[in-house]
């Protein structure tokens, strides 16, 4: 898929959001990508699926035994992922405030693993995904989410693939533009 062809999907489902949010992160943006609209249409899930897993090398694509996915957001994607590169897709929760497998979810020692997110910003969520597969046994193998919203400098161990790179800028509380301070915050994303 091109860029243009993600960004049409965003745009179709309502899923690209302009005003005043703060970021699971912490961080504030005039925009924000609500991925579970984008991913609520089952067809446009599995499309935009299918592309991420092109953009993976083939022998990541195939050394991959397992695909987890950090809930809320990644569940979907997680799962889609999971179905184009016809592997066993779960999930990470956190119950009491850090990830964990739970709902009879494990890994196999050394089973090669694929984290897959929606949207990655801070890059927090990931790795505390990425240490909950290696705490459980399981390698990671790589990376890979729709979105990449990541400030320069944020890297990760494992190789990264986003279907989309958007450079949003985001602020801290302190440093808020007054044009983005003058509208009402909302917090959209699934972490209160």
């Amino acid at each position: 898929m091109t860029e243009d062809e993600v960004l049409h999907e965003f745009r179709t489902s309502e899923a690209l959001l302009e005003g005043h949010f703060k970021l699971s992160s912490g961080r504030h943006s005039a925009y924000y990508l609500q991925c579970a609209r984008v991913l609520m249409e089952p067809m446009r899930a599995s499309r935009l699926a299918a592309g991420l897993a092109a953009k993976l090398p083939r022998e990541l694509r195939s050394s991959v035994e397992k695909v987890v996915s950090p809930a809320m957001g990644g569940i979907i994607i997680g799962h889609e992922m999971g179905r184009a590169l016809g592997k066993e897709a779960i999930f990470l929760e956190r119950p009491e405030g850090t990830f964990e497998f739970r709902r009879g979810f494990d890994l196999k020692e050394g089973e090669k693993v694929l984290v897959v997110e929606d949207v990655v910003t801070t890059g927090l969520s990931s790795k505390e995904a990425m240490q909950a597969v290696g705490a459980a046994g399981g390698s990671v193998v790589g990376l890979a989410s729709l979105v990449d919203r990541r400030a320069q400098g944020i890297t990760f161990h494992v190789p990264y693939y986003a279907l989309l790179e958007i450079a949003f800028p985001t602020y801290a509380e302190d440093e808020l533009p007054p044009e983005l301070a003058a509208i009402p915050v909302t917090k959209p994303g699934s972490r209160k």
